[in-house]
């Protein structure tokens, strides 16, 4: 295991993520978290050297933090960090909430606390709430060690949130995938210029870039056959020098033992970072429909879809999963995925020929 040194303690690379514990059903979402299944995990994760364990108040209802809490009581508390969090969003009352935080997890204090997912439209009402007030005094009591946030918001939004006080830590999503095609690069940017250490989460994008196109992982097994698709992605966080902490949601002694191996070995090289982003743009031309948003096709559908707001949900989900199709609701169209004919109208006038019926058809499946 690799360490770095954080202010005047040692922080193992990699730490462990709760938000993905095993369950008693992996089928059901909201089935019961396996205990004993989780706390093997989260021993050996402990006896391997990670000593970083991130949880939140609104994980698995609750049971994350208990989880972690009954598992940790039986190792030194001086041995390990614990990390958690306060939504505003989840209760609005972060004195109640603290204190409950503090009886789940068994401990007096929670070593690196967050203020949890920054966004847009609640950073007004964390800034008036006296949350962080109230936050930076249990700092000072010793029961909070070290004060952050976690961020999704946009770049405004963040830099408007990063120069409120001195920061301890923040907390950002960042993988390859959003480095080359989100704003990962930028709100890491504005986190480093400010001497503010980040956290990683979604290093992996939530477990999508574990696997690839067979086009795109071709390359990456050829010039490294031992390693795993998802060994990519923790090895090119590991490049960012401002990062401090890479967090797995590891849910299996598999992914455990993958990711350990990981970090015994070495982080990319500028030549094994080329080569990655070669084949993310491969993989993101390979899952995803080349619309350009030019609307020919709009002029003839007798369903009158919106096509290529349509395709953009598509193209969303292909890359973030089944959350994506939320977004449906949002799109204002006449007709649905679901009344298109399959006329052909619109590919006789797409200029990137997108079979645009398959795509609507497989879209109306989805969207059931």
């Amino acid at each position: 295991m690799q360490f770095k040194n954080y202010q005047d303690i040692r922080l193992s690379t990699l730490g462990m993520g709760n938000m993905r514990l095993p369950t008693v059903n992996p089928a059901d979402p909201k089935a019961a978290i396996d205990y004993p299944a989780a706390h093997q995990i989260i021993d050996s994760a402990y006896e391997n050297g990670i000593n970083y364990f991130d949880t939140a108040y609104t994980y698995s209802g609750g049971e994350s933090e208990r989880c972690l809490g009954a598992c940790m009581t039986k190792h030194p508390r001086d041995s390990f960090y614990l990390a958690s969090k306060y939504f505003i969003g989840a209760n609005p009352d972060y004195k109640a909430v603290f204190e409950e935080q503090l009886q789940r997890l068994q401990t007096d204090r929670i070593d690196f606390y967050l203020i949890h997912c920054l966004l847009d439209n609640n950073i007004d009402s964390y800034l008036c709430s006296g949350a962080i007030e109230y936050f930076l005094e249990q700092k000072r009591l010793g029961r909070i060690r070290y004060l952050g946030f976690s961020s999704h918001a946009s770049l405004e939004t963040l830099t408007r949130f990063a120069d409120h006080h001195a920061w301890d830590f923040a907390q950002l999503q960042i993988n390859y995938y959003d480095w080359l095609y989100g704003t990962a690069k930028q709100e890491y940017a504005i986190l480093a210029e400010r001497n503010i250490p980040i956290m990683v989460m979604e290093p992996v994008r939530g477990g999508r870039l574990a696997a690839l196109t067979p086009e795109a992982e071709a390359p990456l097994k050829a010039a490294h056959p031992d390693w795993s698709i998802a060994s990519w992605s923790l090895r090119f966080v590991r490049t960012l020098p401002a990062v401090h902490v890479i967090l797995s949601g590891m849910s299996s002694m598999d992914q455990l033992q993958d990711n350990l191996k990981t970090f015994d070995g070495d982080a990319l090289t500028e030549e094994e970072t080329a080569l990655l982003f070669k084949s993310c743009e491969m993989f993101r031309h390979q899952v995803q429909v080349p619309c350009t948003s030019c609307r020919y096709c709009c002029e003839g559908c007798p369903a009158e879809i919106n096509i290529p707001e349509y395709l953009n949900l598509y193209n969303a989900y292909k890359v973030d999963g089944r959350g994506a199709l939320r977004g449906a609701e949002k799109i204002e169209s006449v007709g649905k995925p679901a009344d298109c004919v399959g006329c052909g109208a619109c590919t006789g006038h797409c200029p990137q020929n997108i079979d645009t019926p398959s795509v609507m058809a497989e879209l109306a499946d989805l969207l059931k």
